[in-house]
Order: structure tokens, then C-alpha cells, then sequence
């Protein structure tokens, strides 16, 4: 299941997103919001001329994500991830999160 797909129909639609890609990138984690009605990770990734942009990934609501073995501390600034996302339609660095997986090849978010 993605994680982001089904909680956030519940909220808006998905139409923002274009659900037949799916873009995967690495950087450094800016931030996790664990918020209602939707969690964020803000992820600084380096484009191919070495600069950083900030892309904005969204997921489901808390209660949805912990349920799937998300805590409001399983992800820190700092982390490096690897986020597979429905990108956004509009182009914008941003999408609804897929998969993330750790720099150690953790997928995040599976239940034990």
C-alpha cells in the first residue's frame, strides 16, 4: 500500500499528483511534521548542478502512519533518505510519498 495514496484521499483529492509516475530521490531530511491532517517530510535533495532544493512530501495523516509503524521520531534532520513519490503534476519539487527507505536500506513504515 502507499502510504500517502489512501489517507489523503480522505482529505483532498489526489488529482495534484500524477499517480502514473513515480520519481525516487535521496537527500537530507529538513524536517518531519507529524501533523493533522497530514504528515510532511521536508527533504533537501541536490540537483545535478550540486545545488539543494527542498522537496515537500506529503503522506497521510498520523493515525494512519502509525498504524503502519510510523512514530513521530522515525524520521530526524539530518537522516539521508531515499523517497519513491507520485510527483507533483505542476512540477514543483514535491509528490505523495510511495516508499522511503533508510541510507542502510531500512524500508521505513512496514509493520513488523
Amino acid at each position: 500500500m502507499a502510504f500517502g495514496t489512501v489517507p489523503a484521499q480522505a482529505h483532498h483529492s489526489m488529482a495534484m499528483f500524477d499517480q502514473a509516475k513515480v520519481v525516487t530521490v535521496t537527500g537530507t531530511v529538513k524536517e518531519f511534521q507529524w501533523t493533522n491532517p497530514h504528515c510532511y517530510i521536508q527533504l533537501m535533495v541536490k540537483d545535478t548542478k550540486g545545488i539543494s532544493k527542498e522537496w515537500s512530501m506529503e503522506m497521510g495523516a498520523p493515525m494512519y502512519l502509525y498504524a503502519n509503524g510510523w512514530r513521530p521520531k522515525s524520521v530526524k534532520p539530518g537522516d539521508t533518505l531515499k523517497i519513491s513519490v507520485n510527483p507533483l503534476r505542476n512540477g514543483d519539487p514535491g509528490g505523495v510519498v510511495l516508499d522511503v527507505t533508510t541510507s542502510d536500506g531500512k524500508k521505513l513504515g512496514k509493520k513488523a
